[in-house]
Order: structure tokens, then sequence, then C-alpha cells
């Protein structure tokens, strides 16, 4: 299983796009994986024929298990054969040999099943970066094993692969401009030993998550003289990967940031009458836009005046970052397990409200279809969360690290408002900004509030 987003731990395999049989070519996608951010694709590095697949869909895993079997041209399918069984019967392995394994999730079969009878020699250096952590993301199972056969020193190679890993184009580069490169040492050569297999298939052994029923009913209970009790009936449902994770941030930004609350009305009869305007010209053009959409444009111009609402707490010091992107919260459909994911929309300050508009909808329909890519949900320095659609008219949000603030906006609501000391209809939205009092004090919410409250009150402001 490889490491697809930066605090990933586990994924779940949601469902294979190959069999056991199927030729597969290096940056093919395979498999799609549900991390503890999104649902992303999963391709492989090494051209050659899916011999196992180790871990069935639905099953979640974690980071380094050994989850399939790729063979290349030339291998033996008897050595394929071998490695689940050496995964079930042993059950203990070296620190070495199991660091060493766990990272790679696809193994060449034949670099498993040699390993415990070769001799072949390899160089010192090159053995300790087998036998690190960073194992299973620097050198990819058929390029280990190319350098082991050609005694190439993977310590001398820098990776092209994902995250800087050595894949086999790298290994057979070396072998050209071998003639260029002096040879290794062979004292440091003889010092290295060769990776056993059964220590590799004890290591992915390890790693698997045991499956668990999703659904246990609690049996009722029998009182004496025979009544039956029905007891406290609930049912177990699987957390996700990305659910752990919101659960883990979300602890960790309430523990750690000193959360307090900025509260606001903001008179929306002008924005509204604007939007109703603006969207019946853009109709035949495609174009609606929400009320989301002005709330995140007078957003990003109100950081511009004030910054400290656009900075992070960096310990020792407070990061005032000089671009405006603004995240916006996208719930996921129940259906599928529900979640949160915040698509980030880049320098807001300098989008028009259609440009802003367009961004949003295509990263929240991509956010529930296919999952958003690390770059799309990455470098927010403000968050807005909107609720106002299913008619929340007010709650507090929990700040997004390293964001120092989140506005939680409430529904925009025609109800009888008090206007130039006349009782009238007209349209109201309460927001609520969190904020980390580390970096903004109270009086510096307070006149950001009110630079968006008179952008929205006056939303012409917003078109230019």
């Amino acid at each position: 299983m490889p490491r697809l987003s930066d605090t990933m731990e586990s994924g779940t395999i949601v469902r294979w796009n190959v069999k056991e049989g199927d030729a597969v070519k290096s940056g093919m996608v395979v498999a799609d994986i549900e991390t503890d951010k999104a649902t992303m694709e999963m391709p492989v590095f090494d051209d050659g024929r899916i011999v196992k697949l180790l871990v069935p869909a639905g099953q979640q895993v974690k980071v380094g298990t050994q989850i399939a079997i790729i063979l290349e041209d030339g291998e033996s399918e008897d050595g394929a054969a071998k490695t689940p069984a050496a995964a079930q019967t042993s059950p203990q392995s070296s620190p070495h040999s199991s660091q060493g394994t766990s990272g790679n999730a696809f193994v060449s079969a034949t670099s498993n099943t040699r390993g415990a009878k070769s001799n072949e020699p390899i160089n010192a250096r090159t053995q300790e970066i087998l036998e690190s952590d960073d194992a299973r993301v620097r050198v990819s199972p058929v390029a280990r094993r190319i350098a082991e056969q050609e005694q190439v020193d993977l310590a001398s190679l820098t990776g092209s692969g994902p995250g800087g890993r050595i894949i086999k184009r790298d290994v057979l580069n070396a072998l050209e401009n071998r003639g260029a490169t002096p040879a290794a040492q062979s004292t440091d050569t003889q010092r290295a030993g060769s990776i056993s297999s059964s220590a590799q298939g004890a290591s992915s052994t390890s790693h698997v998550a045991s499956s668990s029923s999703l659904a246990v009913p609690v049996t009722p209970t029998l009182r004496a003289g025979g009544l039956v009790v029905a007891g406290l009936q609930s049912t177990e449902v699987a957390v996700s990967s990305m659910r752990q994770v919101i659960a883990k941030r979300l602890v960790e930004s309430k523990t750690t940031i000193p959360h307090y609350q900025v509260s606001m009305k903001f008179e929306l009869d002008r924005l509204m009458a604007l939007r109703e305007q603006l969207n019946s010209e853009l109709a035949a053009m495609g174009i609606k836009l929400s009320v989301n959409d002005f709330i995140v444009r007078g957003c990003a111009l109100s950081m511009a005046k004030h910054p400290y609402v656009n900075a992070s707490w960096g310990g020792e010091k407070i990061l005032m970052h000089q671009q405006v992107n603004v995240g916006v919260a996208v719930a996921l459909d129940e259906e599928k397990g529900g979640g949160l994911l915040v698509a980030v929309i880049r320098d807001v300050d300098r989008k028009s409200l259609r440009a802003i508009s367009s961004e949003t909808k295509a990263l929240s329909e991509k956010a529930r279809t296919r999952g958003l890519s690390m770059e799309e949900m990455s470098e927010s320095t403000f968050t807005v969360s909107n609720l106002g659609m299913f008619g929340v008219e007010h709650f507090t949000a929990i700040i997004n690290p390293p964001n120092s603030a989140i506005l939680a906006c409430g529904a925009a609501l025609k109800q009888p408002v008090v206007r130039d000391d006349q009782l009238t209809i007209g349209y109201e939205m309460t927001a609520t900004l969190s904020l980390d009092h580390r970096v903004i004090d109270g009086a510096m919410a307070a006149r950001w509030l009110n630079t968006l409250k008179g952008l929205l009150e006056n939303p012409a402001a917003l078109l230019v």
C-alpha cells in the first residue's frame, strides 16, 4: 500500500481495476484507494503481469502492506505462488527484514523468493537503505532485484519515481552509464546480505487489517420469569480512513488552538437583488452565482485589508501569507460514508465572481465523485463553512490548521427587520468567525467582520 498523502497511515482498496493475469505497464492505474483525505488512483511503476491480488476490495490495510504481486517477463510463476503462503506461515521476522518488506505495495515474485537462498552481494550502503524505514518509498521491488543482480549501488542513484522512489528505469540508466562511474568497493559489497522472502511475507501479514462485521446486533437478554428485555440495539459501522483523520485533526485543533468566536449579522437585501439580476443575465451561459460565491470573494478582499486574518501561528513567529487561498468546506454524501473535504481556491482576491463560482462547483463535484488531488486540498489560508443551504441559522466551526480563522455562515433568511427605523421584511444572515487567539485579537476580528459587512451589504464593490 503506497503512501498517497502526507498524513496517510492506512488505505482502503475501493476497487481493483485489474484482475489476476492482466498485463500492466508503468503508470497504469490499477486500483482506487480511499485515503485519509480522498479516493485516489494508484498506479504501478513497473511493466509486467498481475500474478496475485493479496488484499480484496473493501479491506483497509496499513501503508507498506504488500497488496499484490507483479510478475515481470522471465520471472517464475512458481516463486509467485509461494509468496502468500510464506506470508501466512512466518509469524516472526527480524526488524530489518520486516522494514525492508512492509513498504512494498507491489512485489516482484522472483525478488521475493530468491532472497532466502541468494548469496549475491550488494553494497553496504545499499543494504542500509533497504533496511531503513524509507525503503518502502525509495526503491521499487524490480529496481532492487536488478540492482542486486548487477551490483548497482542504490545509494548513488536519484529516484525519478513518485516521492524520489528509485524505479527500474533509474537502475537501467545507471547500467548504461556504468563505464563512466567507478566500480563499487568490493569490501563494501561483501558486507551486505540478501533479503529473506519469508521475513518479507511475515511483515506483510503483520500489517493486514483483520476484517470485522459491519453490523453486529445486540442480542436481547432474558429476565427471571421468561420475559424478554430488549437491550440497547446497536450496530457497528466501520470507520473510514477519512473519518479517522477528521477525528484526529479536529481533536488536535480544539486541544492545541485557543478558539474563540465573534458573530455578526449582515443585511443582504442588496446582495440578493444583485444576485437575482446577475443570474437572470447569465442564465443563457449556464452560470448561476450562489450566496457563498459572494461571501468567498468578500472574505478574500477583507483579508487583503487585514493581513493577520490571513496568517498562521508558527511557534515563535507569525507567518503572514502572501497569497489569499480560501478553502471551501465540501460535505460528502452520507451514502458513501460521509466525511468533509476542504477544496482550495487560490488567489481568490484576484478572481471574479464567475471564476470563483465555476471553480467552486468543479471542485465540489470532483470531491464527491473522483476525489480531490493533494494540490486541490493544500495551502489554504482561510476557510469558509456554509450550512445556509440546509436552513441552519447559526453555528460555530472548528479551525482548519494551520489556518487562524474559519467563517461559519448561516442561511440568508427573509424575516421582519428594522430598516431606517421602520419595520419591514428583509434578508439577514448571521456569520460566526472562529479565531486563533494567538494570532488574532478580538478587536482585529471585529474590524475584519466590519469590512466584510460593508462589502456584502454593498455588493457592487465585489464586482470590481
